[in-house]
């Protein structure tokens, strides 16, 4: 008997022996589980399942761009005629002449800046406008600002040959809208003018045409965007002194930054890949002074039956806006990178 025993008169717990470990029996079996004893199941890996998921649109997008893409590409390094389109014969490979005979015209490079030209324009005017709308509707009353939602939404999912029939019924020259409203004017007269014999004036209607379809996207994204901007922070700004601009310099539009970041270059993208306002306009068949690369490449393939000239403009055209997409990949990277 223990001292304790002896004490207490209460017989302490035998000890339970301990295993050659040093450790009781019973301290495996808890800190192993019970599949510690027993074979270990292998089910499905779950790690293909993402990929089996996204396999149907990765088919998809690729039947769609990438194959045509490569069709461009192998075709722009051939001279394909109206003979070989029709006889089904392998047209003859060249290498670069292609792009040597395209970046050799001065006509390209005409029609380059021109393109370059109109899509500036349209996309600060689109911008401009379009942020200008949605800083407002913060303004505006709850109904206000649904009624102007739903026409936005309305003028953006007119269809294209609507929308271009509108302002070719605008600009007409004997019956149009815009050419009685000027008429009125004191000492101007406006009748019976012809807005696209000088093609300045006839690219401000088309231009017109071009916002007039992109304004509602940005409006819409950037007040979203707006929407974002923490009200504390606009308020702290004013009470240390920033007037309106100096809000919007230093607190709205950094937030805003990404969001106006994408919407430019979104633009941007469909901005430089003009084609129906201008064929439509011109009733399907322009003139060289209204040639942008969409409708370049387009005659130089279908009506000059050069389409390997044609998919060479195209494919230079693609080089051009992966540089746009590369710069602006790098802009949210740096963003994340400032986040």
């Amino acid at each position: 008997m223990s001292a304790d025993t002896a004490k207490t008169g209460v017989a302490a717990p035998e000890e339970a022996p301990r295993n050659s470990s040093g450790g009781r029996p019973g301290d495996q079996a808890r800190h192993e589980g019970p599949s510690s004893n027993g074979p270990k199941r292998r089910g499905i890996s779950a790690v293909p399942l993402p990929y089996l998921l996204i396999a149907p649109a990765i088919v998809a997008i690729g039947a769609v761009f990438a194959w045509p893409l490569v069709k461009t590409v192998i075709m722009s390094f051939q001279d394909m005629g109206r003979r070989e389109l029709w006889s089904g014969d392998s047209p003859p490979w060249v290498g670069f002449e292609q792009f040597a005979n395209v970046l050799g015209d001065s006509q390209f490079w005409s029609v380059t800046g021109r393109t370059v030209l109109f899509m500036v324009v349209c996309v600060g005017a689109t911008m401009l406008v379009g942020l200008g709308l949605a800083m407002l509707m913060q303004r505006m009353s709850t109904w206000v600002r649904l009624l102007l939602t739903g026409a936005l939404v309305a003028a953006w999912s007119m269809p294209l040959l609507v929308a271009t029939s509108v302002f070719r019924w605008f600009a007409d020259s004997d019956y149009g809208v815009a050419n009685s409203l000027l008429s009125k004017l004191p000492g101007v007269d406006f009748q019976g003018h012809n807005w696209f014999i000088n093609p300045w004036q006839g690219f401000t209607i088309i231009a017109a045409v071009v916002i007039w379809g992109a304004v509602p996207f940005v409006v819409i994204t950037l007040y979203a965007a707006l929407t974002q901007v923490p009200r504390e922070l606009e308020e702290a700004a004013q009470l240390d002194g920033a007037g309106s601009f100096g809000v919007f310099r230093h607190v709205v539009f950094p937030v805003i930054k990404p969001v106006f970041q994408m919407v430019a270059t979104l633009s941007v993208i469909w901005d430089f890949n003009i084609f129906g306002q201008v064929f439509l306009m011109r009733a399907n068949k322009p003139e060289p002074e209204y040639q942008l690369l969409g409708i370049y490449s387009f005659q130089k393939a279908f009506e000059s039956s050069s389409f390997s000239q044609g998919t060479a403009i195209a494919l230079i055209t693609v080089l051009l806006l992966a540089g746009v997409a590369v710069y602006y990949l790098r802009q949210l990277l740096k963003t994340g990178e400032v986040e």
